[in-house]
Formats: structure tokens, C-alpha cells, sequence
């Protein structure tokens, strides 16, 4: 199955109020279980994203 690459953009700061990175808008658990993950939950997580990026 095809896996998701990942969002990230190489801007990599924690946003202290959100807890996500300001660049790509995982969290610190997103991204360091980023190349354990399932092509499945990667797209969740791609997901959650876009409602992320629009807040």
C-alpha cells in the first residue's frame, strides 16, 4: 500500500500553546512515531492536519 510521505517542510518549532510544530502541525508524539506508523494512520494524521492549518 502506498505510504504517505511526510508533511514536514523543515520548519521545526513547537508552538508552545498548541503543542504542534509550526512548520508541518504534527505534535511531538506525531512526529517521532511518524516512521512507525501505518499507511492508515499516517492519513489520519494528514487528516487532522488541514483542520489544524485552518485554525
Amino acid at each position: 500500500m502506498f505510504q504517505p510521505l511526510s508533511p514536514c517542510i523543515s520548519v521545526c518549532r513547537i508552538d508552545q500553546r498548541t503543542g504542534w510544530c509550526e512548520g508541518c502541525r504534527r505534535t511531538l508524539s506525531e512526529i517521532a512515531d511518524w516512521p512507525m506508523l501505518s499507511a492508515r494512520e499516517k492519513r489520519a494524521i494528514l487528516a487532522r492536519l488541514d483542520e489544524r492549518k485552518a485554525q
